[in-house]
């Protein structure tokens, strides 16, 4: 596959843009001593799947990140597999029409991070969730993979990170599509 290349000054068209896989959506930035933070605007029908990254800032205690589509708060179900860096024992649990998925991101007194994906989140469609993050704590830390689903065919254009416990500040949310 080859791509498009520009000189400076060029306008770029449709067709141009079009070779460019990963778009930024939306950058949203988390406040100060927040429990959750609800971005807005995020999914369209521009995009059927999405990534989204958790950046920057820091945590009041060591959390974990939860994440609810729109204001649904039932049908969430998955399964998380998790390893401490300083043992060799994989252990895991699941989700059954739980209020939120677990396990989006982490977050500690040196950082917030976050990386998961969404496929259908605009259609009305089931929506389903892929996320894989580590957390640092001395003198080891857990690394998970969790994935699941949203057992709903709603149409969602927001959604909102919640803290399992104390606060988030700063870090900043971007929303990513990937072309169709």
């Amino acid at each position: 596959m080859s791509y498009p290349v520009f000189a400076t000054g060029d306008v770029l068209n449709a067709s141009d843009m079009n070779a460019v896989g990963l778009w930024l959506v939306k950058t949203q930035t988390i406040g100060t001593g927040v429990s959750s933070v609800t971005v807005t605007g995020a999914f369209s029908a521009n995009y059927d799947r999405y990534k989204i990254t958790v950046s920057g800032g820091l945590a009041s205690t060591p959390l974990d990140i939860r994440l609810t589509l729109g204001s649904t708060a039932t049908g969430y179900y998955g399964f998380l597999l998790y390893g401490a860096y300083n043992t060799n024992t994989v252990q895991g649990f699941g989700q059954n029409n739980a209020a939120f998925w677990g396990y989006v991101g982490t977050g500690t007194s040196d950082a917030l991070t976050g990386n998961f994906e969404l496929d259908n989140p605009f259609s009305t469609k089931r929506t389903f969730i892929a996320a894989q993050n580590a957390l640092s704590l001395a003198p080891s830390g857990v690394g998970n993979s969790f994935a699941g689903y949203l057992a709903d065919n709603t149409s969602y254009s927001a959604f909102t990170l919640t803290a399992s416990t104390g606060n988030m500040t700063g870090g900043t949310i971007r929303v990513y599509g990937y072309k169709n």
